[in-house]
């Protein structure tokens, strides 16, 4: 059925880890769903361009509905990883001073996150007892966070949106929206090549929420945007750094750290400038040298040989008439009929995705009646990496599938068979971007030097496309716009 001719109950605008989260807690309900994404697939904006950082809650303003949410979201994660398959590590996070003043600082997170409700947190004295948790760090004081954690952002977005699919929600991509109009009991809701209809309009737009919320005759919002800068270091470097360094925080910015990955590389960065364009994702190679120079300050381990890719991203910041950034906003307002207006989701919004969408489904029964589904499928079928398999396991899957026995990206590890089952995706996008996200292929020393024309042959059998009708991620990005060359 097309999906104009459909009145949804719930569109969603956007389709990130907070947007997909929400179509998430709905699809438990007997209510018709769409996910509207200007993009070409899931993560190509702030929910895919970040640390992975699963915070504990100590950072935030005691009460807020930062520290509120990142406190549960954070107790959530085993659970959620196992049952939604998506790889977690409750690893720790160091925060490392050198001078008094540091401690002193040190001691106010140690008390503040006590506030807040965190558990396990303890403060190291001596560089002795520091290295011994973290080799190669320099620093005389730390506060040592023992439930932080990391997780893959890609796959925790795309985890979350395939499940609310497989419940019941639908999904549509490559769809901007630049317009929406209050007809008698649903939203239109304009895109360049479609129109929606919906009785409930939920903005998680992102970094456009202040665009979205103004479309709706909410312009009282001031969002900013907060672009950082990344090195990704091999995996070599990732033996060396069992969690994430931080540098002692300042009131509004974390400060450049280094980050393990669940996949064993390191991530240098963000460093953090204020920028009105918010699709501008280029690195400067000043900002890059400040990353590396900060970093091996506090962890003495970055080196130049070992940069294999670089990546920027954009945090959408609320801020008041001084520039203040403010708390999450997430509200109903009684003069915008059936709307939720969320508002600056930014750090911590990935750990405090599911408690966000929980939120906002009791204000919506708060104000209708929703009717649960008996047969809501909560669990997704373990899916686990080749390269993370045992060699027992290994032998079996190739066993089952000899498409396992096949591996396509040698750097990483990748086998045929995951290439495939990612271009055959329950949501239907197979850009290289899209296949690049759900296995790795194409992430590692060679970038794709290798692997990338081999899983280009495969998304154009499979998907019966001819070579200029492959994309690089969004639309318009051609890998081949013609023939280089005739044969």
């Amino acid at each position: 059925m097309n999906k104009k001719n459909i009145i949804y109950d719930f569109a969603i605008i956007g389709g990130g880890v907070l947007g997909s989260a929400i179509a998430r807690e709905l699809s438990k309900y007997n209510c018709k769903v769409l996910v509207i994404e200007k993009n070409n697939d899931l993560c190509f904006e702030t929910s895919g361009r970040n640390s992975g950082v699963v915070h504990a809650g100590f950072s935030y303003d005691t009460g807020s509905l930062k520290n509120i949410f990142c406190l549960k979201g954070n107790l959530m994660f085993d659970q959620l990883s196992k049952d939604l398959s998506f790889p977690f590590k409750r690893c720790g996070k160091l925060l490392v001073g050198k001078s008094q003043e540091d401690l002193e600082t040190l001691k106010r997170v140690l008390k503040q996150g006590e506030a807040n409700g965190v558990k396990n947190m303890e403060l190291i004295c001596g560089q002795e007892k520091i290295a011994n948790i973290v080799p190669y760090t320099i620093g005389n004081y730390a506060v040592f966070s023992h439930n932080s954690g990391i997780t893959d952002p890609f796959l925790f977005n795309i985890a979350l949106a395939e499940n609310a699919h497989l419940n019941g929600v639908s999904f549509a991509f490559n769809q901007e929206v630049i317009g929406i109009e209050k007809e008698e009991e649903f939203y239109k809701i304009k895109s360049p090549k479609n129109s929606f209809r919906s009785k409930w309009i939920i903005n998680s737009a992102g970094l456009n929420c202040g665009k979205i919320s103004k479309m709706m005759g909410i312009d009282s919002y001031k969002v900013i945007g907060s672009k950082g800068e990344y090195i990704i270091l091999n995996k070599e470097c990732g033996k060396d750094l069992p969690m994430p360094v931080y540098p002692v925080p300042s009131n509004t910015y974390m400060g450049i750290h280094v980050t393990n990955t669940v996949d064993g590389n390191v991530l240098v960065g963000p460093n953090a400038e204020n920028v009105s364009d918010f699709t501008d994702y280029t690195v400067s190679k000043i900002g890059v040298e400040g990353l590396a120079k900060s970093a091996n300050d506090l962890w003495n381990r970055v080196y130049r040989k070992d940069f294999i890719r670089t990546y920027a991203g954009i945090l959408p910041k609320w801020v008041d008439e001084n520039n203040i950034i403010q708390d999450f906003k997430i509200e109903i307002k009684d003069e915008v009929k059936n709307f939720v207006n969320l508002i600056g989701i930014e750090s911590p919004g990935l750990t405090a995705a599911v408690p966000i969408a929980q939120y906002v489904l009791k204000l919506i029964k708060d104000r209708i009646k929703l009717e649960e589904k008996e047969n809501f499928i909560s669990k997704m079928p373990e899916r686990k990496k080749f390269s993370h398999m045992t060699f027992e396991e290994k032998k079996e899957a190739i066993k089952n599938n000899p498409d396992f026995g096949e591996i396509i990206c040698r750097c990483e590890h990748v086998s045929k068979a995951e290439i495939l089952n990612a271009i055959n995706n329950p949501l239907g996008r197979c850009s290289f971007k899209s296949i690049k996200y759900r296995t790795r292929a194409m992430t590692g020393l060679c970038q794709g030097g290798y692997c990338q024309m081999r899983i280009e042959e495969m998304i154009k059998e499979e998907k019966n496309l001819k070579d200029e009708d492959i994309l690089y991620g969004n639309e318009n990005t051609n890998m081949f716009p013609s023939n280089v060359r005739e044969i």
